[in-house]
């Protein structure tokens, strides 16, 4: 096993990690403020994913796919909120996991109903690999970066460097004493459902740019996020971004000795390992969740 093999495979680790940022982020925004696991995470990611195959038809190239599949999976997730769960928000966080895990396999049936369990792919140029010295970049991988690079800098000035963040950065610390103080908490929830709908979109065209379109790509996506999320400390924005990219770094460099179907249990194994040594994450300050 060479040094390059090595290389490309750290660097694919990090293309991946930047996806599963994505949808860890998601699935850290949700749990700080609305206070639960959103267990569909990973299917609205998957319907903005089959959304995208509709982007050529507004354009060529991955910007239409992209901006198609963000707009849908915003569109689902606030749906969620405003059917479901704004009527569960004084009821136990329990009872809206349970409701989200429904949503999920409901979702998930629809999309298979009416299109199927074939893959899909979208309909992108093929372009060579550019040589960078021992590594070997795909045109893909650029635009995951680029893409994923974009909207983490976007939330995180959303978050920290506008008055609607400081209102939902209000919410997460107490609801009531936001509340008490004027703060609109509905306007809040909104905003928060449409910002995780539009990550999750993001993580699932990414990631159907970089691989294939399934119906089964938003449970492969979900684990590692949700390992992530809790990796990187639960309510941790910064921490989310950070545990998807180790998380992707350990499951790609593992692929040597586990294989390439048995790496997505490398994910499982972190989980494992970080409720067993260090339940609280690896990054337990500056927390949504107090």
């Amino acid at each position: 096993m060479d040094s390059a093999y090595l290389l490309n495979l750290a660097f694919n680790g990090a293309v991946i990690g930047l996806i599963t940022a994505l949808a860890a982020l998601s699935i850290t925004l949700v749990f700080g403020i609305a206070r639960f696991p959103n267990a569909a995470t990973g299917d609205v990611a998957t319907a903005g994913a089959f959304a995208g195959l509709l982007g050529p038809l507004l354009g060529s190239g991955a910007l239409p796919i992209i901006l198609v599949g963000m707009a849908t999976s915003a569109a689902v997730s606030l749906l969620f909120y405003v059917v479901l769960f704004r009527a569960l928000a004084k009821r136990s966080p329990v009872a809206s996991l349970i409701a989200s895990i429904g949503m999920a396999f409901f979702l998930r049936a629809v999309l298979t109903y009416f299109i199927g369990h074939d893959q899909r792919v979208y309909p992108l140029p093929l372009v060579r690999a550019v040589p960078f010295g021992p590594l070997r970049v795909q045109a893909a991988d650029i635009q995951v970066i680029v893409w994923a690079g974009a909207a983490l800098a976007v939330t995180f000035a959303l978050i920290h460097l506008t008055p609607i963040g400081k209102r939902m950065r209000a919410v997460a610390d107490n609801p009531d004493l936001a509340r008490s103080s004027g703060i609109n908490a509905n306007k809040v929830m909104v905003v928060m459902w449409v910002v995780a709908g539009l990550l999750a979109g993001l993580a699932g065209t990414l990631l159907g740019v970089k691989t294939v379109v399934s119906p089964e790509m938003g449970w492969d996506l979900l684990m590692p996020a949700f390992a992530a999320t809790i990796l990187g400390t639960i309510g941790n924005p910064l921490g989310a971004v950070l545990g998807g990219l180790l998380i992707g770094l350990a499951q790609e460099l593992s692929t040597p000795l586990v294989g390439f179907t048995y790496k997505i249990g490398v994910g499982f194994l972190v989980l494992l390992l970080t409720l067993l040594i260090r339940p609280q994450g690896l990054f337990a300050k500056n927390s949504l969740v107090r």
